[in-house]
């Protein structure tokens, strides 16, 4: 049983990827450990209190009704759908989804079809994460670190594979570009910001290592960008049209394995740290042996199941849409794929990042903002370069030389100031002023080389 609720704990740590915020265990620099339940959506995504983050000893107090450590055997059907659709407030939003499918058969008008689909996906991706979490409860290590990776990012992915399907490869370029952009600059501008301003410190401290890691995964993944970029805009390929995509290909394939090493190095160095604080006698596993599901593993099976297919059905309607939007709206298809789809799309993983940091747990922002940063450049990009090639589709990792300059830029200044280890609320401030020069230029940016 032990070994058991050992292996849990390995795998709901702060892996890469934006993280499962409903409950996140870190181990501080001093050996001591600090787990942190982020109910953020337990009592309503718009009510972030005190009670947003609870630590460990207190994770058997009841929660809506349910004693938290009580565990799925007495929940039964309508326990698991009152956790899954009624606990969170932003369930609220599900009915736009609905609401978005009938506009659209109705009427057509994907002025609206777009924005209704959008709230429509919120809480959907909000759910899966939660679901996640709980399958992840009754798996290895390994296998629930993965989870946490592969679905971290998944309601993206999703979007991005119907973009494929439907030949808009601008979009996925675009859109995958734009989470990671709003990520880096925007979410971890706000949480240093906002953790300046509330927790009475002049300076914030996180773990200056893991972040050093983090930005050399991402000036990697400039590199796997660049070099197709600059083939493309100099005409030096040696078999025109056909060097740059096999070249995307080839990078796309070695990033992947550089990020599943990664996610290797990850989890066997946290279960040696945990074995080694064990060692000394450290107690570092009591919280997490206390832990229980509230959902059983088939039920949370069936959810991922439920949620996938329900987002993938939005996500058609969406990308079909954003055409029609872009002409209702006026506004470029480059502004919506970079800007809005990723402030929208990920709003509540947003909120928690802001949230962690205000109770001074910068740790755990990074986990969301550079974390998430780093799966979509060293696992989403190529992923979908991968499946676009299994399509037949020439998605290649030419990001166009705007795109592309904006991203070397945006991965640079938040390498120099992650570099020393400390965020204090002028270094947030000027992340977030440089994310408004970007949207500013999206809005203003003709793409030249648009889908169709």
């Amino acid at each position: 049983m032990t070994s058991t609720a050992a292996a849990g704990s390995d795998s709901r740590r702060l892996l890469p990827g934006r993280q499962n915020f409903h409950q996140m265990d870190r181990i501080n620099g001093n050996g001591q450990k600090s787990a942190i339940q982020a109910s953020t959506f337990s009592d309503g995504a718009d009510e972030f209190d005190d009670d947003t983050l609870i630590a460990s000893e207190a994770l058997s107090r009841r929660t809506g009704g349910f004693e938290r450590n009580a565990g799925p055997g007495n929940l039964g059907m309508f326990g698991s759908l009152k956790f899954v659709l009624l606990k969170s407030k932003l369930n609220l939003l599900i009915p736009s989804g609905f609401v978005a499918i009938v506009v659209k058969d109705m009427t057509g008008n994907n002025g609206w079809v777009f924005p209704l689909t959008l709230l429509g996906i919120i809480p959907l991706a909000e759910r899966l994460g939660f679901a996640t979490e709980q399958l992840a409860f009754f798996t290895g290590p390994t296998v629930g670190g993965l989870l946490n990776a592969t679905f971290g990012n998944a309601t993206e992915l999703i979007i991005s594979i119907h973009a494929l399907r439907s030949g808009k490869l601008r979009v996925v370029q675009q859109s995958l570009l734009g989470s990671i952009l709003s990520n880096l600059l925007l979410v971890l501008g706000c949480a240093f910001f906002s953790g300046g301003v509330t927790c009475g410190k002049t300076e914030q401290k996180f773990s200056k290592s893991e972040a050093v890691v983090s930005s050399g995964l991402l000036l990697m993944a400039v590199l796997g960008l660049l070099p197709p970029t600059v083939l493309h805009y100099t005409h030096s390929e040696v078999h025109s049209g056909k060097s740059g995509l096999a070249l995307s290909r080839f990078s796309s394939c070695v990033m992947l394995v550089a990020y599943a090493c990664y996610i290797y190095f990850e989890l066997t160095t946290s279960r040696r740290r945990e074995e080694s604080n064990q060692g000394r006698g450290e107690n570092v596993g009591d919280a997490d042996n206390n832990e229980a599901p509230d959902i059983s593993k088939w039920e949370a099976i069936a959810w991922l199941a439920i949620l996938t297919i329900w987002i993938s059905v939005l996500s058609d309607y969406l990308v079909n849409a954003i055409d029609g939007a872009s002409q209702a709206w006026n506004i470029p298809v480059a502004f919506i794929s970079v800007i809005l789809l990723p402030i929208v799309g990920n709003a509540a993983e947003h909120a928690s990042a802001v949230m962690f940091a205000m109770k001074d747990k910068l740790d755990l922002s990074l986990g969301v903002a550079i974390g998430s940063s780093t799966q979509m450049s060293m696992f989403g990009i190529p992923f979908c370069v991968v499946i676009g090639w299994m399509m037949g589709q020439p998605m290649d990792l030419n990001f166009h030389l705007f795109e592309t300059a904006s991203l070397l830029m945006t991965v640079l200044v938040v390498a120099f100031l992650l570099q020393d280890g400390t965020s204090n609320c002028l270094k947030g401030l000027m992340l977030f002023l440089c994310y408004l020069i970007v949207a500013a230029s999206f809005y203003v940016h003709s793409d030249q080389d648009p889908d169709g």
